[in-house]
């Protein structure tokens, strides 16, 4: 965990591509998940029609998904690729706490999309969380996230409890962030 400013981001992003995952079950979240880990699932209907999967699709694979939970998104290229590092920051205008992570695998089908990414040395968790929007044939649209993680700092590990508390508060912003791209809702601009 690391308190940043943009311009430490950017040197830190350069230094991400010799770092290997933190955690040993890379591609996990496609099978059973991995004991010794808290586990979270979350699969809502966000919407209805192509549109709003549309929406939904198109704000998962740009990373405006994780803009909208509060995140500040540090990556280079404007969508999610296979490699991809990217540092999420937490905290006023992209100060605050950041955490590394390397995306695993990407899925953009007709009516599918989604990825996964790990976390890097860095990170306060060891893990990994996929995000999937679904276009179901009834015409639902359907989000998807699977995760697991435990600590990686002497501090979230002290915090027990409270950590759990905070990943599934984390699943829940993830799902209204997700239902608000499904639905068109245009974030209020920042001054």
């Amino acid at each position: 965990m690391r308190l940043t400013t943009p311009r430490r981001r950017q040197g830190w992003l350069r230094r991400l591509g010799s770092a290997t995952f933190n955690y040993p079950d890379v591609g996990a979240t496609g099978g059973r998940l991995p004991d010794g880990y808290r586990h979270l699932h979350r699969d809502v209907r966000v919407g209805r029609g192509r549109a709003a999967f549309e929406r939904a699709g198109e704000g998962l694979l740009t990373w405006d998904l994780h803009r909208r939970t509060g995140l500040h998104v540090d990556t280079v290229g404007p969508r999610v690729v296979p490699g991809q590092d990217v540092l999420l920051t937490l905290g006023p205008a992209g100060y605050g706490v950041t955490v590394p992570c390397r995306v695993i695998a990407v899925t953009d089908e007709s009516d599918r999309r989604g990825f996964v990414y790990g976390s890097l040395p860095g990170h306060v968790e060891a893990g990994e969380a996929g995000f999937e929007v679904r276009h179901e044939v009834d015409g639902d649209v359907r989000f998807r996230l699977v995760a697991f993680a435990r600590p990686d700092t002497l501090a979230l590990r002290l915090a027990g409890p409270v950590g759990d508390a905070l990943l599934s508060l984390v699943g829940d912003g993830y799902v209204a962030a997700c239902r608000r791209l499904a639905l068109g809702v245009v974030p209020p601009r920042r001054g």
